[in-house]
């Protein structure tokens, strides 16, 4: 009887019953009080197991700030770092993102925002593509825990989501220098709160890193330098300094062949990257440095998700994918220029032992996987996260006689600028440049959209920029870009696959267009990935009796003239499309040309600004870049003047 009290009262309790109950009821029968009582602990135990482990599970949901972060006992540390962590998950398996950084650093930003006051103090993250945890911590954990809030912040630091966050951020190497400069403002103005920079080690294979890095040295003033060493950049790491890292893991951070303290740093190093309690230890005893520190923590790309660890390459960035099987559930099984530039580079390198393929990076936009990179052997050459050095580098090859092929993102060659300008064109070296992901199909955000790349090089003096409109005409720009050797040339590697025809034409002789079709009154300059929308208002024109002359540009460094003086005899309205910022781009330099004449001129781009993540057809409709609406245009021009 006593049993069976006590038993039902126990399952009254898992419904949040009084445990007294259990104590009172069970003691009435004398002979089993000793049962009862441990029936009493017992039930009693459950329930406060059960309630911390309910409160386990919610603290992310009671954390608007550091501040509340702090609350919480450092005992507690392992727990939130666990429920951040499957919160990423969730939502990274399905809405995609980088995924191995961000893994990875659960504890080290947990740890940092602990022990820091941001925004008091300043944390800078270089990169910032391993934002999302400092997100969460810092009033923004919306964005992680509900499907439907998922698209409310970026994927990087962002001055306009939140004070926490000092930069927007998207480009590599950059923290050192921000946040010495941050130092620098605080010590002016006789403040004292802690600056830090959390850089990764693939991202100290940028030059600016090195600068920074140099010029905190001499600085002298308390500053922290958190290194998230994870053995990895997007690939894997390239340079001589990855040795020295790998000495110091090696040594536990006893090796005295030290990069840091050569250059004048202190140095800690925390081998255990993952454990939330030692990092929250180091930086500790950082913060009470009163000179620049460099915090060497050790972690895993992935960590916490099997297939991420095991393939840290394939998972630092993408989705969705499956939690169960680590697949991803979307694939790009159709063909790509990626996949048809390694095919020809592949075929290249077994018949001319010059040519060699160049990557900063970025072996993806080659199809380059892990094999091929092997396979292609010193015909392949990653240099790591450093534009600058890159585009100087494949002029010293050029210039040396051997034929190198650099592909990088546009986003990531303005970097280069200057290098383009000074170690390249200027010499006329015969290297060849392919700009993968330009124009307004690219995305990406402020950071890394590929909007801007017809103004900054179409501008250079001695370098040739070429616009292919479909998958024949940018193999034969390369076949002729790799075996001429007098100009530097860089070609616009369309982003969406087209089949046609390649113009018969020399590309030797310099700014000569195409015209595909013959018409009068009105022509259309249509810029490489709006070729198509260019043909098709033709073929809406024709349907209202109007022949448009539709012409392909070929070249964005340079004019036609021999074209435009013809044009100029029969054609009232000049019509130009691009999907780059109007801006110094190539519409205006065929406006310039027709400035003094009768020819009315109506060019269609990208307003110039920063743009933020956007919608590709929305910026478009907003732009005026869809066939309806130069169509429109067209024609009303057209009636107006008949």
């Amino acid at each position: 009887m006593c049993f069976f009290v006590g038993q039902t009262f126990s399952e009254t309790l898992h419904s949040n019953a009084n445990g007294v109950g259990v104590m009172i009821i069970c003691t009435i029968c004398g002979k089993h009080t000793i049962f009862s009582i441990l029936l009493f602990l017992f039930s009693s135990y459950d329930i406060i197991y059960r309630a911390m482990q309910k409160e386990n599970k919610m603290y992310l949901e009671k954390i608007n700030s550091p501040k509340d972060l702090k609350k919480i006992a450092m005992r507690n540390l392992p727990a939130v770092c666990d429920e951040v962590r499957n919160v990423l998950l969730t939502k990274l398996s399905n809405h995609g993102g980088h995924i191995g950084s961000n893994l990875g650093v659960v504890e080290l930003t947990v740890a940092l925002h602990y022990v820091f006051n941001s925004p008091v103090d300043k944390i800078v993250f270089d990169v910032s593509h391993q934002c999302y945890v400092h997100k969460m911590l810092t009033g923004r954990k919306d964005a992680f825990l509900f499907p439907e809030r998922y698209d409310d912040v970026n994927g990087f630091t962002n001055p306009e989501e939140s004070v926490h966050d000092l930069f927007t951020v998207g480009h590599t190497s950059t923290s050192l220098s921000l946040a010495c400069g941050l130092a620098k403002a605080r010590d002016l103005l006789g403040q004292t709160h802690s600056v830090v920079a959390v850089i990764g080690d693939g991202s100290l294979s940028g030059g600016e890193a090195y600068e920074g890095l140099n010029n905190i040295a001499e600085q002298a003033t308390s500053l922290v330098i958190v290194v998230n060493d994870n053995e990895m950049s997007i690939a894997e790491n390239h340079g001589g300094y990855i040795g020295n890292l790998a000495k110091l893991r090696a040594t536990n951070g006893k090796s005295k062949n030290n990069m840091f303290t050569a250059l004048g740093l202190q140095y800690m190093y925390v081998e255990e990257g993952n454990d939330v309690l030692q990092v929250v230890k180091a930086l500790k005893r950082a913060q009470k440095v009163a000179k620049p520190i460099v915090v060497h923590v050790h972690t895993q790309k992935g960590k916490g998700f099997a297939p991420a660890e095991q393939n840290r390459e394939l998972f630092h960035a993408g989705g969705p994918f499956s939690l169960q099987t680590g697949a991803f559930l979307k694939t790009n099984s159709g063909e790509n220029y990626s996949e048809i530039t390694y095919r020809y580079l592949s075929e290249k390198i077994v018949t001319d032992k010059s040519v060699v393929a160049v990557s900063s990076a970025t072996p993806a936009v080659l199809a380059m996987d892990a094999v091929r990179r092997q396979n292609f052997g010193a015909r392949f050459v990653d240099v790591g996260i450093c534009e600058e050095h890159a585009v100087a580098f494949v002029s010293g090859i050029a210039r040396g006689g051997a034929k190198p092929v650099y592909a990088v993102s546009g986003t990531f060659l303005q970097r280069s600028f200057d290098q383009l300008h000074q170690d390249l064109a200027l010499d006329s070296n015969p290297a060849t440049l392919l700009v993968f992901l330009t124009g307004v199909a690219r995305g990406g955000g402020a950071t890394h959209n590929g909007l801007f790349d017809i103004a900054e090089l179409s501008n250079i003096p001695n370098l040739v920029y070429l616009d292919p409109v479909c998958v024949e005409e940018y193999l034969a720009m390369l076949d002729w870009a790799t075996e001429q050797n007098k100009l530097s040339v860089a070609i616009r590697v369309p982003t969406t696959v087209v089949h046609g025809d390649a113009p018969k034409m020399d590309y030797s002789q310099l700014n000569r267009s195409q015209v595909v079709q013959q018409g009068s009154d009105v022509a259309i300059f249509a810029v490489g990935n709006m070729f198509t929308l260019g043909k098709k208002v033709a073929e809406q024109l024709a349907t209202k009796g109007v022949t448009a002359t539709l012409v392909n540009p070929v070249y964005l460094s340079g004019l036609d003239k021999d074209l435009l003086q013809s044009i100029s005899q029969n054609h009232r309205l000049v019509v130009t499309v691009e999907d780059g910022i109007l801006d110094g781009g190539y519409g205006q330099k065929v406006a310039s040309y027709f400035g003094d004449s009768n020819v009315k001129v109506k060019n269609f781009g990208i307003e110039k600004q920063h743009f933020g993540d956007f919608d590709t057809q929305r910026l478009m409709q907003q732009n005026g870049l869809t066939v309806d609406a130069v169509f429109e245009y067209v024609l009303d021009f057209l009636q107006q003047k008949a």
